[in-house]
């Protein structure tokens, strides 16, 4: 169905939805001999998808986004959308009070970012309009890779050097991180929900991105 509905090309609603998060936690609970390098030294994979739209201008462009566009969280077609994959291997370490602690953690975060793209060459003004366009989308959906990033820092600082005594298996310390694991994915959460709030609200950036389209020709 089309992303906007009653008054064409004017005022056409924003319905780009948040980004998904499809979050693969893969807890790798082993004892490792050697520790892992400093929460710094990591770094996100980025991969950009697409999906192909057809049409020569603007108003087509747009309208065969809201035919092909992905479907996502309550069943609505989405312009644009961002979705990780997160590993991780953690270092727990028996100690000799018979605590355990998490001594170190490695993320391995990909962050795939999901845009349309035109399945033919575009005439102008449309492949001016559709480069203004699409860039600008591209940045925003950036915004949420950049949050996925700070939250696994969050998780970083808040899980390594996690202590519990009599753990000499290594059993509770691994509980005792999943607060402050789901603290970090709920933050993250909120963070891009509430920036969608903001660029998708009525003249701002989501919106203009896409009146400059659908007006442009």
């Amino acid at each position: 169905m089309p992303l906007w509905s009653g008054r064409p090309f004017r005022s056409p609603p924003v319905t780009h939805a948040l980004a998904t998060l499809v979050l693969t936690i893969l807890l790798l609970p082993l004892v490792f001999g050697g520790s892992f390098a400093a929460a710094a030294e990591w770094q996100a994979v980025e991969q950009e998808k697409t999906y192909a739209i057809s049409g020569a201008s603007g108003p087509a462009l747009y309208a065969s986004i809201g035919e092909r566009g992905p479907v996502v969280g309550g069943g609505r077609r989405t312009i644009a959308y961002t979705t990780f994959d997160l590993k991780w291997s953690r270092d727990y370490r028996p100690q000799p009070d018979g605590s355990c602690t998490l001594v170190s953690a490695k993320p391995w975060l990909t962050i795939i970012y999901n845009l349309p793209k035109p399945s033919q060459k575009l005439p102008e003004p449309a492949a001016t309009n559709w480069k203004t366009f699409i860039d600008g989308m591209r940045r925003h959906e950036k915004v949420h890779g950049e949050h996925m990033k700070e939250m696994v820092d969050q998780i970083i600082a808040t899980t390594v050097g996690v202590n519990v005594t009599d753990d000499p298996k290594c059993q509770k310390v691994r509980q005792a991180i999943q607060k402050p694991l789901s603290e970090a994915s709920q933050e993250q959460r909120a963070r891009s929900r509430e920036f969608d709030r903001v660029e998708m609200s009525q003249g701002a950036n989501v919106h203009q991105l896409i009146l400059g389209l659908v007006n442009g020709g």
